[in-house]
């Protein structure tokens, strides 16, 4: 029986919930069905949609699986139903959920894989929020942070993701007229995670990153099928800079290209043997900060002929422009040589070229070509050419002048030729330049002339110095080109490792950009970092198969794929390496050094705490001895001044416990010790147990919807941040009413407690949860300043956000942000 072949993944991608995901999926598997396929419903969530439950009607739904947890009945997809009905298509929504305690994976997408692997097609949604790598950008954005996410290489792997598209107004008009949410959860919605620069931001999200993926397919095709040539699929701009006085023209031009066409801006600099390699490091830095200020990316190779190292660089990105400076040589050096900007243009092929003029341009006067390279065949044409045309039309002037030239004048004149030849084509164009010579002297000016003989022993010594001298000069110009050529290569290599060292010891040379810096500068497909068998940092194409390694240390080595790198390059690569190691090195020592703030952090508490409590806890204790010592004096006392001295000692135990089991609280949140028992919650019940510890109850009011779902929290924590928020409101706005009220949004169950209090100004509030801090509303005695510090640790241990925001019209509400819980089915009986 051959190999099951795998199945194929289309994902819905949607920038926020209400676009229609599930909508569109099952709108997609009615059409598989219509064409003959063998559809099923593995799990649809409708949300109490009606339109969405009505997609449901013609297809068949197979039966969930039922999980028991802590007293509570949840859904999950069957995946042995799945398999055991083995359809060609199963619709599975929601692939960032996290699957119930107990189920054979921890999240759905791996029940997804697992289906796939079997060769079941899978139709599936998620939101942009819940991709792995955007969970920071969105809670940026939002304020939310999501708890359920999936791999970015999940859904990049997908055969195919559609995106979902709805522009924010319409999606609001859809909340509005009920079609997302209940409409006593709309306005909550409407005025938190639904606003409209949310909805934009996470549209824009979802279309760049969408861009990105169709951005590497494309690539990838062109990989496969060999295609060299550039597709304008999307503009990308890259600018060359030399560093020179010309660079910051050229980045802010290149700049303007590429936000008029929407594109990609990327600088690069050529690390080369002809004159860009004098640019300082200063400089340099400068371009590079300008580049990535005005949002472009910053690139440096290597390359011995700039205009082909530009090239190059500029089809391996896919770039539709290229924008570089007109020459700063003169006139007269330009007439005799294009240089690089010509040579660009000459070679682009498909690529726009834009020659740019500035202030600097023909600043630079005429001089001959700088022998800073190995002689190039170019060079050794040249230098054939000057002989055989040199040595013909030397002769016939020396004929021409007749007796007034002697004898050793034309010798003279020809060893110039020679060197001239020498200077300009090294060796053997010298040699051929000093053999036509001496034959032209001997047949012209030697007597006797017409004839190959020397009969004067001063006339061979002539025309042997004449050989001797030119194969001396030649040999001399040839090795002077030879530690030339070394000598740039030599500053090119110091500039790379300097750029990298400068990188590390600044400390923005994180490893996987060093690595990406290796693999652009040597030209190779992918480079990957492993430390005792276990890679620590790879760029590039992964999936290659690694050509070649060096070892950098003991424990590490750096592999690559793509070009066979020489002996140079290969040295080069190891000191490029040792790089990397030491950034990897400085990365873990980073974090040694944030562990060490974290221990040292910790002993400031623990002193904090010990000044804090020296008074804090002196206060209840004193109000409970003096208490106590009354009622134990046998002193007359009345009804009246009995019960107030109970109250006393009961008020005052209340508040020493209160600050013990906030002093607890905070101790186990500092040590990271807090394990939360998460499981669905009923907020109501928790809001009215710890309601319960108030003294002034009267004051505060509840309220919240009556399909409010449970939260995925720990009852018991929950209920000691809802006290301590509480009690905060109820202390610090003494008069006015203190309101309770809860609402879903999305996925999420927010609790609000809200004061008409006199407030926190917007700089201060992040201060009022930090420990043993009261901002001066408070008296010594009063506690130690812990409860909201308390309450934030809790909260968020528990995969919650709290922060405070203004009350309308007057005061401080405190926002508790939790994940909902699913909702349970009833069980049939």
């Amino acid at each position: 029986m051959g190999a099951v072949s795998r199945g194929t993944l289309r994902v819905y991608l949607g920038a926020a919930p209400g676009v229609g995901k599930t909508f569109a999926v099952l709108g997609e598997a009615h059409r598989r069905a219509e064409r003959g396929a063998d559809v099923v419903v593995g799990l649809v969530e409708t949300h109490g949609r009606p339109r969405t439950a009505e997609q449901l009607a013609g297809l068949e739904v197979l039966p969930r699986r039922r999980v028991a947890h802590r007293g509570v009945v949840l859904e999950e997809l069957d995946v042995d139903a799945v398999l055991a009905r083995r359809p060609e298509v199963v619709v599975v929504d929601e692939l960032a959920h996290t699957n119930a305690p107990g189920s054979r994976h921890e999240k759905r997408w791996q029940d997804v894989e697992e289906l796939l692997a079997a060769g079941v097609s899978v139709l599936t949604t998620v939101n942009v929020q819940h991709l792995e790598s955007l969970t920071d950008v969105v809670a940026s954005i939002t304020g939310v942070v999501q708890q359920e996410t999936v791999p970015d290489a999940v859904v990049r792997r997908a055969d195919q993701v559609e995106l979902v598209d709805m522009s924010p107004e319409a999606l609001r008009r859809r909340m509005a007229h009920g079609n997302v949410y209940p409409a006593e959860r709309v306005d909550a919605a409407l005025g938190n995670y639904f606003r409209v620069g949310n909805l934009t931001a996470l549209r824009e999200l979802a279309l760049l990153w969408l861009a990105d993926r169709v951005d590497e397919g494309l690539r990838r095709y062109r990989a496969e099928h060999a295609i060299d040539a550039v597709w304008e699929a999307r503009e990308r701009v890259v600018v060359a800079l030399t560093g020179g006085p010309e660079s910051e023209t050229l980045v802010r031009r290149a700049a303007r290209v590429a936000r008029r066409s929407g594109g990609e801006l990327l600088a690069v600099h050529v690390v080369a043997t002809d004159g860009l390699t004098g640019a300082s490091p200063t400089a340099l830095r400068g371009l590079r900060e300008l580049t990535e200020s005005l949002g472009g990316s910053w690139h440096q190779v290597v390359g011995d002929d700039v205009a082909a190292a530009l090239l190059e660089f500029a089809r391996g990105a896919d770039a539709t422009q290229l924008v570089v400076g007109t020459s700063r040589r003169s006139r007269w050096a330009r007439a005799l040589r294009r240089g690089i900007g010509g040579s660009v243009v000459t070679d682009a092929g498909d690529i726009d070229v834009h020659i740019v003029t500035h202030a600097a341009a023909g600043s630079r006067g005429w001089r001959l070509p700088p022998l800073t390279g190995a002689l190039t065949a170019r060079r050794r044409w040249l230098g054939a050419a000057l002989a055989l045309a040199g040595v013909p039309v030397l002769t016939a002037l020396c004929l021409a002048a007749g007796s007034a030239v002697s004898l050793p004048l034309v010798l003279l004149a020809f060893l110039l030729l020679v060197l001239a030849v020498a200077l300009v084509g090294g060796l053997w164009p010298a040699l051929a330049a000093a053999v036509l010579g001496g034959l032209a002297e001997n047949w012209f000016f030697v007597s006797p002339t017409g004839r190959l003989t020397v009969t004067s022993p001063d006339d061979v010594l002539a025309l042997g110095g004449g050989l001797v001298v030119a194969v001396a000069v030649a040999t001399v110009v040839d090795r002077s080109a030879r530690r030339a050529t070394a000598a740039a290569r030599s500053r090119a290599e110091t500039a790379m490792l300097a750029s990298l060292s400068r990188a590390v010891l600044e400390g923005y040379g994180d490893l996987p950009s060093l690595l990406e810096r290796i693999r652009e500068g040597f030209g190779l497909a992918s480079v990957t970092m492993v430390e005792r068998g276990s890679v620590v940092g790879t760029c590039g194409r992964p999936e290659g198969t690694a050509v070649d390694e060096v070892a950098v240390t003991d424990g590490l080595v750096l592999r690559w794929c793509g070009r066979v790198l020489p002996a140079a390059d290969r040295r080069l690569l190891v000191a490029v390496a040792e790089q990397a190691a030491v950034a990897l090195q400085q990365g873990r020592l980073a974090a040694q050094a944030a562990e060490a703030d974290r221990l040292a952090a910790g002993d400031g508490m623990r002193r904090a705490l010990l000044t804090a409590v020296s008074h804090d806890l002196r206060t209840p204790l004193a109000g409970i001895k003096a208490a106590s010592s009354a009622l134990r004096s046998g002193l007359a006392l009345t009804d009246d001044d009995r019960a107030e001295l109970v109250e006393t000692v009961d008020e005052s135990a209340d508040r020493l416990t209160a600050l013990v089991d906030d002093l607890l609280d905070m101790s186990r949140l500092q040590a990271g010790v807090v394990s939360p028992a998460l499981a669905p919650t009923d907020l109501p019940a928790v809001v009215a147990r710890a309601l319960d510890e108030l003294e002034d109850r009267s004051r505060v009011t509840c309220g919240w919807p009556a399909d409010l779902p449970p939260a995925l929290a720990d009852p018991g924590l929950l209920e000691r941040v809802v006290a301590n928020l509480a009690g905060n409101a109820v202390r610090h706005a003494p008069t006015g009413p203190v309101t309770v009220r809860a609402d879903a949004l999305g996925d999420r169950v927010e609790l609000r407690v809200a004061d008409r209090g006199p407030g926190v100004p917007a700089a201060d509030r992040e201060r009022v949860f930090a420990p043993f801090q009261r901002l001066g509303d408070s008296p010594r005695g009063q506690g130690v300043g812990l409860g909201l510090a308390v309450a934030r640790g809790l909260t968020e241990a528990m995969g919650g956000t709290l922060v405070a925001e203004d009350t309308p019209g007057g005061g401080l509400t405190m926002v508790v942000s939790l994940p909902a819980a699913a909702v349970p089915s009833p069980v049939p009986a």
